[in-house]
């Protein structure tokens, strides 16, 4: 629960804490998020490898970073939906299919940079 008392710095450092505690939580309980961040691992060092120049390494690793960082959006929402009720309803459907939609499309994104950057050094 947040700590609407905290200021400056004790603020700051409250909202690390929540931020910790939700980043441990996707990651225990979500196998997508898993797997997102151990892919993550060879990859960070593959695109600062392959990336030539600054930009190019930043769109990698920028884009890369990105799906995790949109599952986490989806994790949350998908967390919200099941807590309002577990009964099947349309707008409860539509809601975490738009959110694994956007999963989607980071993926997409990601890969089309992959793609741009990399294919024409082949």
């Amino acid at each position: 629960m947040a700590n609407n008392n905290a200021k400056g710095w004790s603020r700051v450092i409250h909202a690390f804490g929540y931020s910790m505690k939700g980043l441990k939580a996707c990651f225990e309980l979500e196998e997508a998020f898993r797997q997102e961040v151990f892919l993550l691992i060879p990859l960070v060092p593959l695109a600062l490898w392959l990336g030539e120049t600054p930009v190019e390494r930043a769109i990698l690793v920028g884009s890369l970073l990105m799906v995790p960082i949109v599952e986490l959006l989806n994790s949350a929402i998908e967390a919200n939906v099941d807590r309002v009720g577990l009964e099947r309803h349309e707008l409860s459907g539509r809601a975490k299919d738009i959110a694994s939609a956007a999963v989607f499309s980071s993926i997409a994104f990601c890969l089309v940079n992959w793609g741009l950057i990399l294919i024409p050094k082949l």
